[in-house]
């Protein structure tokens, strides 16, 4: 299992260094080098003037090409590595990038202390850095949702699904999974530009994030202080969220903070209805914000006991 033993590498070097200010001026980011690649694809082949039914093909043809080509890189590099060690240690740094721990952790942080001192429009910037949504008019209890969402949501996608799949299959697994996760915040929104070209690439996401979603919901309803509540919580609600993966990590954690998450928001400008996910509970504050945090730091460290728990067997 030295696949695992890399995976708990990767989170280690993560938690201590996330990736560095100075790193990112310097070269940038691994994940902005694929996303300038899947702009420069989607400007080419995307266009508008093409039946739905051809950008639907070209989009598939797309994604597949841009999954294949990293992850074969990966899978050749990957094979250098000959020694037990060499796959934890090497592979374990060059996943590092691919694993956003800290990051995830800071960027919500970063809503949860001024927010918890008063200041309602830093809040409100920071909160508009990690969520889609409209989020210049909302109060406290829309900013603590919206960031508490993110995070429950990114724990699964940003986190737990890289991990997930570089444990079964390595260096390739990780990051074919990061091609896949990335090609779906680009181009899987349904608007009137990607709904045809983007149709494979979320469809893919759907079926990668499908075993870590619900792996999340039970780390979160595992770690709470009302296990039966969170869990009954992530079992009822997780499928009535418009997302087939993002519900179940969520309705974990709103049963696990005994606050209600989702409900009605609006994004660029139009309103939304979505369905509440612990209907029942109380709307959430900037305490729930640190709460949830201190869940995550919880379920991140039983999972690298997890993997290392893998990496010796």
């Amino acid at each position: 299992m030295g696949f695992a033993g890399a995976m708990v590498m990767a989170m280690a070097i993560d938690a201590v260094l996330g990736w560095p200010e100075r790193l990112f001026r310097l070269i940038g980011h691994p994940v902005t080098w694929l996303g300038r690649l899947i702009d420069r694809v989607d400007s080419a082949c995307n266009r508008d003037f093409d039946p739905p039914a051809f950008r639907c093909a070209a989009g598939a043809a797309a994604t597949l090409m841009l999954i294949a080509l990293p992850t074969i890189l990966a899978w050749i590099v990957q094979a250098q590595l000959t020694t037990t060690w060499s796959r934890i240690f090497i592979a374990g740094v060059l996943a590092w990038p691919l694993v956003a721990l800290r990051s995830l952790h800071d960027h919500v942080a970063a809503v949860a202390h001024p927010l918890g001192a008063g200041d309602i429009e830093t809040a409100r910037a920071a909160v508009s850095r990690i969520v889609g949504r409209d989020s210049s008019s909302l109060d406290e209890p829309g900013i603590a949702r919206a960031s508490i969402e993110s995070l429950a949501e990114n724990t699964s996608d940003g986190v737990i699904a890289p991990l997930f799949w570089g444990m079964i299959f390595g260096l390739p697994g990780i990051v074919g999974y990061k091609v896949i996760n990335t090609l779906d915040s680009m181009i899987g929104h349904r608007t009137r530009r990607h709904e045809a070209f983007g149709w494979a690439a979320a469809r893919i996401d759907d079926v990668a994030n499908y075993i870590p979603a619900r792996l999340t919901g039970v780390l979160f309803a595992l770690l709470s202080t009302d296990r039966r509540v969170a869990m009954w919580c992530m079992i009822c609600d997780g499928p009535r969220h418009r997302s087939i993966n993002a519900g179940w990590p969520e309705a974990a954690m709103a049963g696990a903070l005994g606050v209600r998450l989702s409900g009605p928001r609006s994004y660029n400008g139009k309103p939304t209805e979505e369905p509440w996910l612990n209907a029942g509970a109380r709307d959430p504050r900037a305490g729930d914000i640190d709460n949830a945090l201190k869940l995550y730091r919880r379920a991140m460290l039983l999972f690298a006991v997890l993997l290392l728990i893998l990496a010796l067997m």
